[in-house]
Parts: structure tokens; C-alpha cells; sequence
């Protein structure tokens, strides 16, 4: 974590063209991965409430600056805030006036803080309920906090170098957007990404229907400008406003919002997991620093198999 982090509104940015009607979110933190603070994700859940009612929009377009989409959220600020009831009440969106934080030795201590990523405003499944039209240019890291974004967004064009994933479940076992992930990946492909932790490249994410096209990193933004013209010039914005209804009560009756509230359950019950010898526990790679302790499992699995793009490089020069 730096000593001075940026404020929300650089690390989200935000524009819209009133003639096309397409609106982009820029995450611009590229030191860090464009990870979002917790201010940021409140940010970002406003962006798309206010972009959900403003006339101005039919479409938006969320990508991210540099290299990379995004490896997931600040998981130093978020681990570093289980010792600040101020900030756990901030990222609930709630003043410190007299309400006193759940104490860490009872469940409800996680558990209110897991539940609430099943909340649009929380940032984690804003798009769940957006009603306008969506689309993720994925590059790069698309892990964690942007794979759920991915996720729930309606179409997403990513280029050929673009890894897909949840760095929690190696150091972890959960994400809130499982149940999405399960439907929209299939449960085969899904249950091998869970079970070896390993990413999944932007070929075999197209194979099993998560993303809409690939193409090389030099034509992704041209050919997500396209996709955005062609939704914004298609049908009224009443007309996509009463298709996303209809998408919404599809995906409501497949139990969408029920699965945030099942997998917010089981992050919630982490504690509870016991250790079978040397497997990487989060509390003990926090104690010895989580970037390090993460690389270091890193190391153990086959290169095509790990997280680092660097990492996963040093099987082609063994080929």
C-alpha cells in the first residue's frame, strides 16, 4: 500500500458522450494493477446507478489503463481494515456515530461484511442490476474484483493475452460471483478452475461461451468501439431498459442473487478451515507478507498453471 493513495475519483475515471450515448469507466491505477480501494468500488456502483438513470446513456463501456483490466481489489487495505471499525463502517457506507462494529471473535464480524458484497452497492455485482447495456474490454489480468465484473457485464471483448480468474481460490476457496461464474462457464470448466486454482486463457474462455470475441491486443479497443456503436445505434433506450428487465428476471429465476448470499455464507466460515500440512492459509500469508506468500505457492504448481504472467512465461522458454 502507498503512503498516499489516490482519491476515488482518480482511480474510476469517468465520461459519456451525449450524442452516441456511450458512457466509459477507466480504471487508471496501473502501478498497482488497477486495483480499486474500497472507496473506489463505492465509486464505481455509483457510476453505473447514476449512469442507470441518466438519459445521456445507453451503453457503457468499462476498461482499464495500461497493461492489464485488473488483478482484483487492494487486498492489503481490505485485510488491513478488519482492524478499523471505522473503515469497515465507511465501506458500509455507514457513519461512525455511535455504531459499534461486530467484535472479531463473532461470525457476525466476517459474515456482515461478506453479505454485503451481495448488495449492487456495495461495487462487487453493480452490473446485476444495471439496465443499460454493458460491455468489459478484458486485457491482460482480468482476476478477482474485474473477473466479476466480466462476469456480469453483457458482452466482453478481450485480447489474445488475457487471463481469466480468482487468485482467492488458492489462498482462499471463495469469490462472491461463483454461482455467475458456474452459469455462465459451464460447470465442468468452472469446477476445474476452482479446484486447481489455475487461469484460464482468453482461447478456452471463448470456448466455453464467457466471452463474446478475441481478438489481438492492438484491434481490442478499436473492436470494443465498434460493439459499443452498434448497441447504441441498435434500438431505443426504453426498448434495452425492457430487455435487461427480461434478462434480469431470467437470471433472478436462476437463482443469481441467491448464490451471492450462499457464497458470501461460505467466505464467511473461512476460519473454520484447518490447514492439511503446508497448504497456503490466509492469516498466516497476511503474518508473512500475502504478495510474497502468494507468489511463493505460486511456484509449486506447473508454469502454465500459475498466475504470474511472468511466472507462466518460464514454461516457453523451457519449451
Amino acid at each position: 500500500m502507498p503512503d498516499k493513495v489516490p482519491p476515488p475519483e482518480a482511480i474510476i475515471r469517468y465520461a459519456k458522450d451525449p450524442k452516441t450515448k456511450i458512457a466509459t469507466i477507466t480504471f487508471d491505477r496501473p502501478e498497482f494493477l488497477n486495483a480499486p480501494t474500497a472507496a473506489a468500488r463505492l465509486r464505481y456502483a455509483d457510476l453505473l446507478r447514476g449512469a442507470n438513470v441518466d438519459d445521456d446513456v445507453k451503453v457503457v463501456v468499462i476498461r482499464g489503463v495500461g497493461d492489464d483490466f485488473g488483478s482484483g481489489a487492494d487486498l492489503p487495505e481490505f485485510m488491513e481494515g478488519q482492524d478499523s471499525p471505522a473503515f469497515r463502517l465507511a465501506e458500509l457506507r455507514l457513519e461512525d456515530g455511535g455504531i459499534q462494529y461486530p467484535p472479531k471473535a463473532s461470525f457476525r464480524h466476517g459474515a456482515t461484511i461478506s453479505a454485503w458484497y451481495a448488495n449492487s452497492q456495495a461495487g462487487n455485482r453493480a452490473l446485476q442490476e444495471f439496465k443499460k447495456i454493458s460491455i468489459v474490454e478484458a486485457k491482460g489480468y482480468c482476476y478477482g474484483w474485474h473477473f466479476y465484473q466480466a462476469a456480469d457485464a453483457d458482452l466482453v471483448i478481450a485480447s489474445e493475452d488475457a487471463l481469466f480468474g480468482h487468485p482467492s481460490f488458492r489462498y482462499y476457496g471463495w469469490g462472491p460471483r461463483m454461482w455467475t461464474w458456474v452459469q455462465t462457464m459451464g460447470l465442468r470448466k468452472f469446477s476445474e478452475m476452482v479446484f486447481t486454482g489455475r487461469p484460464f486463457t482468453a482461447d478456452e474462455m471463448f470456448q466455453c461461451n464467457f466471452l463474446n470475441k478475441v481478438v489481438p491486443r492492438d484491434a481490442l479497443e478499436a473492436e470494443v468501439d465498434k460493439y459499443a456503436l452498434a448497441c447504441a445505434r441498435n434500438r431505443p433506450t426504453d426498448t434495452v431498459f425492457m430487455q435487461k428487465m427480461f434478462f434480469e428476471v431470467v437470471k433472478q429465476y436462476q437463482g443469481e442473487y441467491l448464490g451471492s448470499l450462499l457464497s458470501a455464507f461460505f467466505e464467511s466460515m473461512g476460519s473454520g478451515v484447518t490447514s492439511d500440512g503446508d497448504d497456503l492459509m490466509l492469516d498466516d500469508a497476511i503474518d508473512a507478507g500475502l504478495t510474497d506468500a502468494v507468489k511463493d505457492n505460486d511456484s509449486k504448481f506447473p508454469p502454465e498453471f500459475r498466475l504470474s504472467k511472468s511466472s507462466r512465461k518460464k514454461n516457453k522458454k523451457k519449451g
